[in-house]
């Protein structure tokens, strides 16, 4: 008897689990005797057909409501989502998909990652979310440019022209950036930025750090345990490309904080700018009577490099990135502080916003802020240097 009773309550289960599986699907015909004998709620089963029976309107119609296709009468609109509101309706979207063996073509539009650690762990996060993805149809098609504009330009051409489902992009140059995004709405596909949002007002999502208050940021850890004068070297190392939207956004979130707390009165500032291939031109008088630097990317390695070399010490330096250049002079205490913006997360979950966008068809926020991250030598394990 135990036995008998134990068997039905696995076969209960295992039914129910089977049965949730299917009762979303349009088509699916579950039997009363089903319904009655395992006391299972009709809101669990509730199909096309009855709630077209429950509505007294077709099939036809509930599908056009549900999928907002076609013109519905109003009347007809209210009673079929009443009854799918009191008995929560929700399509099986996943198993339809794999029914149709359907397949979601994502575009990524990214800078060419040899040898750049960041880009490259981007790619490593968006082929992590696109192995996990495959399953449901997800397939990705790269476009890689090189960081000048001429081939930026080149590979707008062929993105453009590219027919996919959804986009996932790295707006490093701005103007021409916004430029594209104009021209590519009318695709009337969703798109999602990583690493630089170059405006909030496009429509279109965003994953990445907010690179107004990372900066902010950077300006509390340059104004900690301060209290005699200060003179603060903001040093930027820059391609051509960096004259854009979060490169700009860091350095005013820094001013910004310094300007909020008008009690910092024995802060001075100074700017300097060199090009990442005249990093020669660093001399032993840029840094005199320097006592913080602030590097806005991922270059502080090389003032740390250059400090080292000419034993000038004391100066505190706050910079971006765990690159492994980055970590080595952390762990040596010349690099106090790095702001993580972890760039594998940021390429996985620009992924995973399409996956919901276009599989499940789901509303997601249209701006996923990563965590600001403070990396020091004392939460950071020793990187191996090369």
């Amino acid at each position: 008897m135990y036995f008998c009773v134990y068997a039905h309550g696995i076969l209960q289960m295992y039914i129910k689990s089977y049965v949730k599986q299917l009762i979303f699907d349009e088509n699916n015909n579950i039997f009363t005797w089903v319904i009655n004998f395992f006391n299972l709620k009709i809101s669990d089963i509730i199909t096309i057909k009855e709630i077209a029976a429950l509505a007294n309107v077709s099939p036809g119609t509930v599908d056009r409501i549900i999928h907002n296709r076609g013109q519905v009468a109003q009347e007809n609109v209210d009673k079929v989502n009443a009854i799918i509101e009191e008995y929560g309706y929700k399509r099986n979207i996943l198993a339809s998909n794999l029914a149709l063996n359907k397949k979601f073509r994502i575009a990524v539009f990214l800078p060419k990652y040899e040898n750049l650690e960041y880009w490259k762990s981007q790619i490593s996060g968006v082929e992590k979310a696109a192995a996990e993805f495959a399953k449901f149809g997800i397939v990705l098609d790269y476009f890689f440019y090189d960081f000048n504009k001429e081939s930026f330009q080149k590979q707008i051409e062929k993105v453009i022209d590219f027919d996919c489902d959804g986009l996932l992009f790295a707006p490093i140059f701005y103007e021409d950036s916004v430029r594209f995004l104009k021209e590519y709405e009318k695709k009337n596909i969703p798109v999602v930025m990583i690493d630089s949002n170059i405006s909030e007002e496009n429509g279109h999502a965003y994953v990445g750090q907010d690179a107004f208050q990372s900066g902010y940021l950077a300006g509390r850890l340059i104004s900690f345990a301060v209290k005699n004068e200060r003179q603060v070297l903001i040093f930027k190392i820059a391609r051509e490309i960096e004259s854009t939207s979060v490169y700009l956004q860091r350095i005013d979130g820094f001013y910004s904080y310094f300007k909020d707390h008008d009690e910092l009165t024995n802060f001075k500032f100074s700017e300097i700018t060199i090009k990442d291939s005249g990093i020669d031109q660093l001399c032993v008088e840029m840094f005199k009577g320097i006592n913080s630097i602030f590097v806005p990317n991922s270059r502080a390695y090389i003032v740390a490099r250059f400090l080292e070399k000419n034993n000038i010490n004391g100066i505190r330096i706050i910079g971006f990135d765990l690159l492994n250049e980055n970590i080595e002079y952390l762990n040596k205490g010349i690099i106090d502080f790095l702001i993580n913006q972890r760039p594998e997360e940021q390429g996985y979950m620009g992924i995973n916003y399409l996956y919901k966008k276009l599989v499940l068809q789901e509303e997601t926020e249209q701006t996923n802020y990563i965590p600001l991250e403070i990396i020091l030598k004392e939460n950071y394990s020793p990187a191996k240097v090369r």
